[in-house]
């Protein structure tokens, strides 16, 4: 689907001489500040920012003293690759990395227009190249400032930022309606005459194993071997375009070989995402896990998809959460935290009801998921045309 621009009087413009960044600053003393907003509040692929966190509860560090309000548009630059951009829907304050931008003027950069520009493949290629560190890569807002687009006139863009987010609004009630089929998901292990199961711990009921140490030691080797991390286990599903390799000797190969029907979940993430987990079918032959995954292997009292059901509800409910070993930034479901948790084992013919159950549920969220994923597509081709980029 083409848009057909007649780009005659697009003009090329940097971008910090029609955006600029909000330096507005609140005080953490004076009890202003209700809300902030930190990477994990950025939903995937979201252009409005509906999440936050609270003062209170232990993840606002010392430097989120930067103010926002509604409309304004919020950029990480850490980890730029992320694309961590969308517009802010209520008030609050960011960290020093996250940029609080609005437009110079709107009668020559229309605001709606704004957050588009900082999610084109061209400036994810131009952070590629311009970003600076290794272990943390930014962009620093001068160099943001620097970045070059073609720019359409007032009306064009208006008219470019209505198509983009009548896709966007689509998506989102799609995405609330796939949210929406989980929670159904969550609860259809209630009920079946859940009260009288026998409970046990996960420990009891399959095996629980930790990931290889991903050690510099193991990074190159005789026995390199592919292995799957968090940014692999999404939630039911593995993301498998970017799966790496380090060395796992024959002897810790034993230890850590994933096989079919292994659930994996995310034990290090952030707290709204550990204990994401997702089931291991074989799709990579001799593959391997790291530290950052828990693996459990379901015993003889339990069905392997009744373990993931079941895990995904805890996930889906917070428990893991709730469990979790919580640090300035992160959360860690330990393998004893997670050994621990108690864990029903119904009877067999129960278990393949539920499991039944389960994945008539999982169709139709599958269908809802895939019709938002082809309009992710057809986002991003919008997104290539107005901006260019691979």
């Amino acid at each position: 689907m083409s848009l057909n621009f007649d780009r005659s009087n697009w003009r090329t413009v940097r971008f910090g001489d029609i955006a600029d960044r909000s330096r507005e600053q609140s005080s953490q003393s004076d009890g202003s500040i209700e809300r902030y907003v930190a990477g994990g509040h950025f939903d995937e692929c979201a252009m409005q920012v509906t999440r936050w966190g609270e003062p209170d509860d232990g993840g606002m560090g010392s430097t989120f003293t930067y103010a926002f309000h509604p409309g304004h548009t919020l950029y990480v630059s850490a980890s730029w690759y992320l694309r961590k951009a969308a517009v802010a829907t209520f008030d609050g304050v960011v960290a020093d990395k996250t940029y609080v931008i609005e437009t110079r003027d709107p009668l020559i950069l229309d605001p709606q227009f704004l957050p588009w520009i900082l999610v084109s493949d061209r400036l994810h290629e131009y952070a590629a190249a311009q970003s600076t560190g290794s272990m943390n890569a930014r962009l620093l807002w001068s160099t943001l400032a620097n970045f070059e687009l073609g720019l359409p006139p007032l009306d064009e863009q208006k008219r470019i930022a209505d198509l983009l987010w009548s896709v966007e609004r689509h998506r989102h009630a799609l995405g609330q309606t796939a949210a929406k089929l989980k929670a159904v998901e969550a609860r259809s292990l209630e009920g079946s005459g859940s009260a009288t199961w026998p409970m046990r711990t996960v420990a009891d009921l399959g095996d629980v194993q930790l990931g290889q140490q991903l050690h510099p030691k193991y990074r190159s080797g005789p026995k390199m071997r592919k292995y799957l991390r968090v940014a692999n286990v999404l939630d039911d599903r593995l993301q498998l375009d970017d799966v790496l390799e380090m060395d796992f000797s024959d002897a810790r190969a034993e230890k850590f070989r994933l096989q079919h029907g292994d659930v994996l979940l995310n034990e290090g993430q952030s707290i709204e995402l550990v204990g994401r987990c997702a089931m291991f079918r074989d799709e990579i032959p001799d593959c391997y896990m790291q530290k950052t995954l828990l693996r459990f292997r379901a015993g003889p009292e339990l069905l392997p998809d009744f373990a993931l059901a079941w895990f995904r509800r805890c996930f889906l409910l917070g428990d893991f959460a709730k469990v979790a070993k919580r640090t300035t930034t992160m959360a860690h479901l330990t393998g004893v935290r997670f050994s621990s948790m108690p864990m029903p084992a119904p009877p067999m013919s129960v278990q393949k009801e539920l499991v039944a159950r389960a994945g008539a549920l999982k169709a139709g969220r599958h269908a809802v998921d895939g019709e938002a994923n082809r309009l992710q597509a057809v986002r991003s081709a919008f997104l290539a045309e107005i901006f260019g980029g691979n």
